[in-house]
This record gives structure tokens, C-alpha cells and sequence, in this order.
């Protein structure tokens, strides 16, 4: 992983803890994802005459992905419904890049060398720690536990799909930019057929918002992607997670949710699997 790749995976990771902190903060869970994923809808489509169509065996991979995205969406906003940002968004981004080891090892026949098994284990034990140890005194949410763990599950699963898919594709940003648009209209359409005529009423609030966090979340997929044409699987997905230290201090700063030691420790372990995987490239 170059210094350039790297820096890129970083930025992707801040860009993404951001729209999932505005995501968080939108008190109508459907409403803001619906925002969210109607924006990228909106970019995506603005973006497709610009931007190369990806080759045909990606095809299969982005509606694939499309749909493990569309679970992920779900589980997201059952996970923010029930948790703590601070906890939920670390768990379910922390959960992720070990099941994308062993997936990538499988299917796309990467498997890491010691620095960068050593590094993506440290980190992972670190990006748990920031989501486990919640507030002193707390008993822990099992349910909500439960939701982030599975949300990260797919996570892993479109890391992968995606991975592959990009690389078959021959344009990182043509795939990205069709797969906002394949998947985007999905959860609007659910907010209409609940809401029908109520639609704009709900959504008006909360439009600057949600369309900012659209763009914060195109932003950091694409990154992601571009990135996974570049470097392996596995380390891009940890350090990826390492906006749970971003999403644990947006937690603590904005949603008044506490840090603490333990999760600073916590996140000093992601710093040194950040460093073992570096050490890797």
C-alpha cells in the first residue's frame, strides 16, 4: 500500500464517518437514508455521461453488491435506532475487515503476508475496543450489539463484491457512479409508499443535510474503490475502519456520548495495526 493509497483510504475514512454521523443525526432514520441514498441516486445519474460504462462481467457485481447494500442500509438504520453512535458505528465498521480477510483470502486468493496480518488483528482488536467499552456503568445493549455485528457482516460482503468488481470493471469511478445510481432509488421509493402524499413534508427538513451527507458518501466509496484497484483487499477494508476513531469522537464531541480511556487505548491499538500494514507496503 503506497503512501498516496493510503492517504486516500484515510480521507475516505473521515468522508465516511461524517454522513454516517449526519445520518445518525436525523431523527427520522428512513428519512435521512432515504436523503442519503436518493442524493447518490442524483449524482450518479448527473455523473454517467461523464464517466466511463463499466465492462460487462462487473455487471454482475454491482447488482449484487447493489442489493448486499440495500440490507446494509437496513440494518444501519436499525443499529443507529437502537445504539449509541460512538458504539453501533465503531462495532459495525470494526467487525468488517477480519470477515473481508477471510473472504478475500477465499475469493479473490489474497491472503496477507505477517506485517499485514498482524496489522489488520491489532486494528481490529482496536476498532472493537472503541466500540465495546461504551459509557462506565452501562450494561450492554445485546439487540443493538446484534445489529452492528450483522450490519459489519455486510460490510465485508460488499467489500469484497465491490473489490472484485471494480477491478473487472476498467473504471473505478464509471462503477461507482452506476452503482449509486442502480441502487439509489430503492429506499426513497419505500419512504413514498409509506409516506405517499406526506413525502415532501418529511423529507424538506432535512434536504441540505441529506444532501450533503449523499455527497460525503460517494465521495468516500469512490476513494474506497479507487483504492482497491490498487492494494489488496484486506488492508484497504481495516484501514478504511479507522473512522471509528473519527465516529467515536464525533459520538463524544456532538451527540454528548462518552470517549474515555479505555477507547482511547482502544484507539491507539488501531494506530499501530495502521502502522504494521503501512510497514507491509
Amino acid at each position: 500500500m503506497t503512501p498516496l493509497v493510503a492517504t486516500a483510504v484515510l480521507l475516505a475514512a473521515v468522508t465516511h464517518a461524517g454522513w454516517n454521523a449526519i445520518a445518525h443525526r436525523i431523527t427520522d432514520k428512513l428519512v435521512g437514508f432515504a436523503l442519503i441514498s436518493g442524493g447518490g441516486l442524483l449524482i450518479g445519474l448527473a455523473a454517467t455521461p461523464f464517466t466511463a460504462f463499466p465492462a460487462g462481467p462487473a455487471w454482475p457485481y454491482l447488482f449484487a453488491s447493489a442489493a448486499v447494500h440495500i440490507a446494509y442500509y437496513a440494518l444501519l438504520m436499525t443499529s443507529f435506532r437502537l445504539g449509541d453512535f460512538g458504539q453501533a458505528y465503531p462495532i459495525a465498521r470494526g467487525s468488517a475487515p477480519l470477515v473481508v480477510t477471510v473472504l478475500a483470502a477465499v475469493f479473490a486468493h489474497e491472503v496477507p503476508g505477517a506485517w499485514a496480518g498482524a496489522g489488520i488483528a491489532v486494528s481490529c482488536l482496536g476498532l472493537g475496543g472503541v466500540g465495546l467499552w461504551g459509557p462506565r456503568g452501562r450494561r450492554p445493549d445485546w439487540a443493538a450489539i446484534g445489529a452492528a455485528l450483522a450490519t459489519g457482516l455486510t460490510i465485508a460482503a460488499y467489500t469484497v463484491i465491490d473489490g472484485m468488481g471494480v477491478r473487472a470493471s476498467g473504471t473505478s469511478l464509471g462503477y461507482v457512479v452506476w452503482l449509486m445510481a442502480v441502487q439509489g432509488a430503492v429506499l426513497p421509493a419505500f419512504l413514498y409508499a409509506r409516506a405517499r402524499a406526506g413525502t415532501v413534508r418529511l423529507l424538506r427538513p432535512y434536504a441540505a443535510l441529506g444532501f450533503l451527507g449523499a455527497a460525503l458518501s460517494v465521495a468516500a466509496y469512490g476513494l474506497v474503490l479507487w483504492a482497491q484497484t490498487r492494494a489488496a483487499l484486506a488492508p484497504v477494508a481495516a484501514l478504511r475502519e479507522s473512522s471509528v476513531i473519527v465516529g467515536a469522537a464525533i459520538g463524544a464531541l456532538f451527540f454528548k456520548e462518552r470517549f474515555g480511556a479505555p477507547r482511547i487505548a482502544a484507539a491507539g491499538l488501531v494506530v499501530v495495526g495502521i502502522g504494521l500494514m503501512l510497514r507491509a507496503g
